[in-house]
């Protein structure tokens, strides 16, 4: 089963995919990756993935996983090399509850504080930086990475907060991770991108910038196009 082909469909600026390909390398399974453009999604990505019609998709064979946590749970469970997942089921829980914890509480409103302007954007730096404190405060005196002393799928997880929330920070002209006031998270984040396999695998950080401008731009302007309609 784990000899089959595999295939990554991602885009070249998403952190979801990202954590596929970190998690391919560190385990040393071979996969062609498949570029997709977002904006004009492919037949091969909506016939894959016809619910949400996004990446990451990852083709195992005749196997089709979607949803970045899902599928680094299954390349976890299917190649057995460089475990991910702590394998005590109290540590496991404690590592989905982080996960849970930075993708609902941090990410959207890092997201929207880069967005938004005025009282939007303040209620979202609020929200990040009281985030990035309750991470701090579990990291305090534990470990060299986010999830233990050796990567694993919390690092995967929030990896994002290593390299796009600094982009996301100067696009927006603003800062959440204070490596005075944070410096466990600090440490971890720099760390993570020490990581061999992770510093080979990162996307150009110019051409984010870019990215990211233009995003923020478009996305501000719908939100202004709402509040008037």
């Amino acid at each position: 089963m784990a000899s089959e082909n595999v295939k990554l469909l991602g885009f070249w600026v998403s952190p979801f995919s990202f954590r596929v390909e970190w998690a391919l390398k560190l385990k040393g399974v071979e996969y062609e990756y498949i570029e997709e453009d977002i904006f004009n999604k492919s037949h091969l990505l909506l016939e894959l993935n016809p619910v949400h019609k996004n990446v990451p998709v990852l083709i195992h064979g005749q196997k089709v996983i979607l949803e970045s946590f899902v599928i680094l749970e299954y390349i976890d469970e299917t190649w057995k090399q460089c475990p991910l997942l702590p394998q005590d089921p109290y540590q496991r829980a404690i590592v989905r509850f982080w996960t849970k914890f930075a993708e609902e509480k941090l990410l959207g409103n890092a997201w929207m504080a880069m967005c938004s302007e005025g009282d939007e954007k303040e209620r979202a730096l609020k929200a990040s930086i009281e985030a990035i404190e309750k991470i701090e405060a579990e990291l305090k005196g534990k470990t060299q990475f986010f999830g233990g002393e050796s990567i694993g799928y919390l690092d995967l997880a929030l990896g994002w907060i290593s390299y796009w929330l600094p982009v996301w920070e100067e696009v927006g002209s603003m800062k959440i991770v204070d490596q005075i006031q944070f410096p466990n998270t600090t440490a971890c984040m720099n760390n993570f991108l020490k990581h061999p396999v992770i510093k080979d695998k990162l996307p150009p950080r110019d051409k984010m910038i870019v990215y990211f401008e233009k995003r923020s731009k478009e996305i501000a302007s719908l939100i202004a196009a709402t509040r008037k309609g």
